[in-house]
């Protein structure tokens, strides 16, 4: 594949590199905890179409 001058791909186009941080001060939160809290909205959700 073609690359460009800094190595890149050119299918990367233009999107945002991602790097991991280790900062202190942000908000640590667990991914089972994302999880958990996305599949009991999707729950209550999924009750309140059948209840309504």
């Amino acid at each position: 594949m073609a690359k460009k001058a800094g190595g890149r791909l050119i299918s990367s186009a233009g999107l945002v590199n991602y790097y991991e941080s280790t900062d202190r001060r942000a908000i640590q939160i667990n991914p089972y905890v994302v999880a958990i809290v996305a599949a009991a909205i999707g729950v209550t959700i999924f009750i309140l179409n059948v209840v309504y």
